[in-house]
């Protein structure tokens, strides 16, 4: 589960990219790249597209864990199952930092607010933001599963999906990501605990990470769990059951069950020690990634004002 991959046409050519709620550019692996960076990479060939190139437009992108790239910028026509963008800016990869050739994917798909795009010098609409005006209904779910294939669904909510009734949060876009308030939080069975604290939904994080007091508390509930300095961040026994956590959003209160955050991920191999799928983050942003949303279904609604949706899976 470290990240979802969704086959991805760029100008005809099917790339396996990582759409990241937390970004807003499309890029993608290209033969401007070294041969040894692409090798087991699909990649987007910028040799047969010069009547598609935007000269002066250049994009550089750094994420939160350090990885980052850039490169030159083309627009093209860009297809998500049935949704497509006839005149989508690909931004194509001249550089890219190890993580990215280590990884599976070909590129990334960023469905933030693109305000926040990178490219200069004028930054350009995201995907969702160019289809959005042509679909049923202008939003898309994600629906992330446990050690199994997840869904994206753009246009439509689908009942079957989801368990209970949707509640909506409203979106602050001023920094570009799908970003609400928490009010509060319970560890198991115990009492909320007010905190107020800003966070995001994003799909490109595989942890949960938030304020350092909340997760001290979590796995003060957790036998044997200790802060290791050695691995950056909280180990447990694997075999642990760990508690459920329960996460606040005004009126809103999404559960997060104890099986998404013990991921099974030992520190070494045959470790009996597992690192945790909660982790501290910073006091001025929670990021609800993966192990977050594998407990939800959550909506990204892009009317305006924009919010976002959760019902439990």
């Amino acid at each position: 589960d470290l990240e979802y991959l969704s086959v991805v046409e760029v100008g005809g050519t099917k790339l396996r990219l990582d759409f990241d709620t937390g970004s807003s550019d499309l890029w993608v692996f290209s033969d401007r790249l070294p041969v040894d960076q692409r090798n087991g990479h699909a990649f987007y060939a910028v040799a047969d597209k010069t009547s598609a190139a935007q000269p002066g437009l250049s994009w550089k992108i750094a994420y939160g864990d350090g990885s980052g790239a850039a490169g030159i910028v083309y627009t093209d026509r860009v297809s998500v199952g049935n949704a497509t963008a006839t005149s989508q800016a690909v931004e194509a990869a001249t550089s890219i930092s190890v993580e990215f050739i280590q990884e599976h994917s070909d590129g990334l798909l960023g469905l933030g607010f693109g305000h926040t795009n990178t490219i200069k010098p004028k930054a350009q609409p995201t995907f969702f933001e160019n289809i959005k005006h042509a679909l049923r209904e202008p939003l898309f779910t994600v629906t992330l599963k446990k050690n199994s294939s997840g869904i994206y669904d753009f246009g439509w909510v689908d009942r079957a999906k989801y368990a209970g009734e949707l509640q909506y949060v409203p979106i602050n876009t001023t920094r570009g990501y799908w970003e609400y308030t928490a009010t509060g939080y319970a560890v198991g069975t115990g009492p909320m605990v007010d905190m107020r604290f800003q966070s995001i939904a994003d799909t490109g994080t595989t942890l949960m990470l938030m304020p350092p007091a909340a997760v001290a508390a979590y796995y003060a509930a957790v036998p044997g769990a200790n802060l290791n300095a050695t691995e950056g961040g909280w180990v447990f026994p694997c075999t642990s059951a760990l508690p459920d956590l329960k996460v606040r959003m005004g009126d809103v209160v999404a559960v997060v069950q104890g099986q998404f955050i013990n991921r099974g991920v030992s520190m070494t191999p045959g470790s009996a020690a597992c690192y945790g799928g909660l982790q501290k983050g910073s006091e001025t942003l929670s990021i609800w990634g993966d192990v977050f949303l594998k407990s939800q279904f959550a909506v990204f609604d892009g009317r305006e004002p924009p919010r976002i949706g959760f019902a439990p899976q």
